[in-house]
């Protein structure tokens, strides 16, 4: 009766043992002891019984709660991971994996895996009759081991080997994942330590890849659903723009006219017709110089877009090239226009062509134009940018501004000057190429002194000045010397640029720069030196800007420890005693300084402008310290 009650109550194995412990205690009839061990026997049975059950019920919901989790559409890697995860917490492995059969190869590889510590990784290969290999994959059978690398019923590879010896891996269970009877992959599970698998585990596993088998195949039939639909939705959407297309067409062209009659330049027609033709355009003049673009064409080849170039004028025809980038002859008369590249971003439909050769016409159309317009207009503009050079001024400002204004020119805006000097002999091609440029820029133009003279609109003279260079030396066909200054605003200081640019341009020929593209700050304190407006401010701030940053910022003292490292002829110790600190002290703020000015800022060039600076910036302290000190005047 008292085991009887222990068990209704759900006593622990250790009180229904203690029965029998007292019974043998205190018995002295040897009736009374068997009884004892008999009830006690009989109960521990019994609650391993109702063990065993409940460990099955908890089993069984852990499996609907699996097949239910299953169910839900996962993509494939997220619901490998759901198994992995499902099979750990069913039978407490501390890893667990899934290869799966890769059937364009034949190879099975780990797929997913859940932790492992080293080695085991995605995409490692499963070797073929090594391992569990033949039982999966020949038998379809589930096989486990207490200790994988002593068991001798396994044909062990070193490859494998290492693997499971570096997850420190002992007991393994394998089962597979089959499909109409041929196994697909494998689901596996490892334990640390030795580990005897019972046949209620091994069911479960097997349970758990059949329902992880079926949950795959509907996976991927899923996959398949999705990617027939994309191709449906694609396949609509080609239809559907192809439709646009045709109807669009005759808009398309009628917009292309309307623009180019409009007087519309060269980049608002291309840039019309690249959005109608859904792709990029570029519009090369006869020497292969780029006019217009409305993006890059990456991957071309120079050599074999010139001689595909030729081909097109030759024949008269549009080529297209073997990446699918056509080239299209812009010819009006017999006349070598250049030519239009065009990068479609997919294949052309013959609504496209026809729009294609609409716009090569627009195009040229629009090049004639232009052209008109820069013989018409030159000797104005020339003559208006010479006025503004003159010196003394030969027309007032406001008589100057005037005359930009009529010629669409702002003046007022922000503007830069360019001297570029070409060979003698060149500066007719330098003249001509230069109104083009000037043009398309709305810029002035004039040639002064055998010199070509551009005053552009911006405030970067240095961008300007490398532009110039980069459209004008391969035409000449050899770097061309090219000088920038600016920016400047109004009439009066288009006349102060020219004398600046053409003093950079000087010392350039005299520093045996020929060729270079340069802009007063290229030249350092020279080009402090060769300016009008002396900017001593930006010049302290390009040289040692970043090291007086930081001492404001930090209230450290390096521009002080650089001026005494310099007076004491460059001797960290000696530098260290005017500052009264110690040498370590002052390497520790040189290596700063390094860090702040770069590694080069002690080579004399640079050494130089960093001391002219040093100097700059403490004379201007004294004078600013003056001026705060100066006694007021009483009225």
């Amino acid at each position: 009766m008292r085991v009887l009650t222990l068990l209704a109550r759900e006593a622990p194995a250790a009180e229904i043992e203690a029965v029998l412990d007292e019974a043998r205690a205190g018995a002295d009839h040897p009736e009374r002891l068997r009884r004892a061990e008999q009830a006690t026997r009989l109960g521990l049975t019994v609650q391993t019984l109702f063990d065993r059950r409940q460990r099955r019920e908890a089993d069984l919901a852990a499996l609907v709660d699996t097949a239910r989790d299953l169910s839900y559409p996962h993509d494939l890697d997220s619901l490998l991971r759901v198994i992995i995860r499902q099979a750990r917490r069913l039978l407490g492995f501390d890893l667990a994996y899934i290869s799966l059969l890769d059937e364009s190869d034949g190879s099975w590889r780990i797929r997913n895996s859940e932790g492992e510590t080293t080695a085991l990784g995605i995409g490692l290969p499963v070797e073929p009759g090594y391992g569990f290999g033949d039982a999966l994959t020949t038998r379809n059978a589930a096989f486990w081991t207490s200790d994988y690398l002593r068991d001798g019923r396994i044909r062990h590879s070193d490859h494998i080997d290492a693997v499971v010896r570096a997850e420190g891996q002992r007991a393994i269970l394998a089962v597979p994942l089959h499909r109409g009877g041929a196994p697909f992959g494998a689901l596996y599970g490892s334990d640390r330590t030795v580990r005897h698998f019972t046949p209620n585990e091994v069911g479960l596993m097997r349970t758990l890849a059949d329902l992880a088998a079926v949950a795959i195949d509907k996976s991927r039939v899923l996959e398949q659903v999705r990617a027939d639909v994309n191709d449906l939705e694609d396949d609509s959407y080609r239809a559907q723009l192809s439709l646009t297309r045709m109807r669009g067409l005759v808009d398309t062209q009628n917009r292309l006219l309307g623009l180019v009659l409009g007087g519309s330049d060269l980049a608002a027609v291309t840039g019309a017709a690249g959005h109608a033709l859904d792709g990029t355009l570029v519009v090369r003049d006869p020497s292969g110089r780029t006019l217009t673009a409305t993006g890059e064409i990456p991957g071309l080849d120079d050599p074999a877009l010139a001689e595909a170039v030729l081909d097109a004028h030759a024949r008269r025809v549009a080529v297209v090239l073997d990446n699918g980038v056509w080239i299209i002859p812009l010819d009006a008369g017999g006349e070598d226009l250049g030519a239009l590249i065009v990068r479609p971003a997919g294949q052309l439909t013959p609504e496209d062509e026809q729009l294609l050769q609409s716009v090569a016409q627009a195009v040229t159309i629009t090049l004639l134009l232009q052209r008109s317009a820069v013989v018409a207009e030159g000797p104005v503009r020339d003559e208006l940018l010479e006025d503004l050079l003159a010196d003394p001024p030969s027309r007032s400002r406001r008589q100057l501004s005037d005359r930009a204004d009529r010629l669409g020119i702002d003046l007022g805006a922000s503007h830069v000057l360019v001297v570029a000097r070409p060979e003698p002999g060149e500066q007719g091609r330098a003249a001509v190429w230069a109104s083009s440029h000037a043009h398309r820029t709305n810029g002035l133009k004039c040639v002064r002194s055998g010199c070509v003279v551009l005053l552009l609109p911006g405030a970067d003279a240095a961008e300007a000045a490398r532009r110039v260079s980069a459209e004008l030396s391969p035409l000449l066909g050899h770097p061309v010397s090219v000088a920038g200054a600016g920016p400047g605003r109004g009439a009066a200081d288009a006349g102060r640029l020219y004398r600046e640019a053409l003093r950079i341009l000087d010392a350039l020929t005299l520093l045996r720069g020929k060729g270079a593209t340069v802009v007063g700050s290229d030249l350092g304190f020279l080009g402090l030196l060769l300016s009008d407006d002396h900017d001593v401010d930006g010049f302290i701030r390009s040289v040692i800007g970043p090291v007086l940053a930081y001492d404001g910022e930090r209230a450290t003292e390096l521009a002080k420890t650089l001026q005494a490292y310099f007076d004491a002829d460059r001797s960290p110790t000696y530098a260290a005693e005017v500052l009264h600190v110690h040498p370590n002290t002052v390497s520790r703020r040189l290596e700063r300084i390094t860090e702040l000015l770069g590694p080069d800022w002690q080579k004399p060039q640079q050494a130089l402008e960093v001391q002219l600076a040093l100097k700059l910036q403490r004379t201007r302290q004294v004078l600013e310290a003056r001026r705060s000190h100066r006694p007021r005047i009483r009225d």
